[in-house]
């Protein structure tokens, strides 16, 4: 395949989940995908059937984390929980990848204080609108100053060299049609010995065609999945060291048991007596800039 090719491949992905995930921003929750074309309710992008916040405490975020974000900031658009693995500090500048409506960004703003600094970097304007829409709530909750938003794409972040000290994404990677660009920019942006954290889906083995040709795979955060053994050799191509992999397989199968329509058609195109959860897993992905 050409370049130019190629080249267009990559656009049309972007687009595709450009549109998907405005569509999401407008309704203000990933209930949208009950009515929209791009994908029916997804591990990543929530399950209408669990709501935003039983899927956000299902992956390890408090009540209390959640009781303190501006309205509308959670849309059940996770499958993990980067502010945890991060265990930041007062201070740290911290880059988010994918911030959608400022989920992690307004939960990691407390956490770094008033002398820390976080980017929010997202592709859809819908969504920057409605992360920046939902700053002055977080000013009057938590008398903090320190959160922003970007408009950019993950595989050309709007962020200068060894900007930060820590890089988070929540199930954002996968939806990238470069991902070895998206860890290379993560290792620009980091300081040295600065550190990522990141929740994304994996896979385990590959998906059939059928599944990784589905619009609403993609956007659902599926299709574009990638081999757990790519995601790490990816970080490590990018310069990335202390590597660590850690698979959350009961978070996907749970989503299973709760009839979700796109995991019912995922589930119709396996082979017989397979699973999605035999194919998808929550990952969590830990690494370190050399100093």
């Amino acid at each position: 395949m050409s370049d130019s090719s190629n080249m267009n491949d990559a656009q049309t992905i972007r687009e595709q989940v450009r549109a998907g995930y405005a569509e999401i921003a407008r309704a203000g929750t990933a209930e949208v995908k009950k009515q929209t074309s791009y994908c029916g309710p997804s591990p990543c992008c929530g399950s209408a059937a669990a709501g935003p916040s039983a899927l956000a405490k299902s992956v390890g975020y408090s009540e209390a984390e959640l009781a303190t974000l501006p309205e509308g900031a959670n849309m059940g658009l996770s499958c993990g929980n980067p502010t945890a693995l991060a265990s930041l500090k007062p201070g740290e500048v911290v880059v988010d990848l994918g911030s959608g409506g400022g989920f992690d960004c307004f939960l990691a703003g407390p956490r770094v204080a008033p002398t820390g600094r976080v980017i929010g970097v997202d592709m859809t304007a819908e969504m920057l609108s409605k992360a920046r829409g939902n700053v002055a709530a977080y000013r009057r909750r938590t008398n903090l100053g320190n959160v922003e938003f970007r408009l950019g794409e993950i595989e050309h972040l709007p962020v200068a060299d060894a900007t930060a000290d820590v890089v988070i994404s929540n199930c954002v990677i996968n939806l990238s049609p470069d991902k070895p660009q998206v860890w290379r920019e993560i290792a620009r942006v980091l300081k040295p010995g600065g550190r990522v954290a990141v929740s994304d889906l994996a896979l385990l083995r590959p998906l059939p065609v059928e599944i990784s040709g589905m619009v609403e795979a993609l956007v659902g955060c599926v299709a574009g999945a990638v081999l757990i053994s790519e995601t790490e050799a990816y970080a490590r191509e990018a310069g990335l060291t202390d590597i660590r992999l850690e698979q959350k397989g009961g978070y996907v199968a749970s989503l299973g048991e709760l009839h979700d329509p796109l995991y019912k058609k995922i589930a119709a195109a396996l082979p017989t007596g397979t699973k999605p959860a035999d194919f998808i897993t929550s990952l969590s992905v830990t690494a370190r800039k050399p100093e």
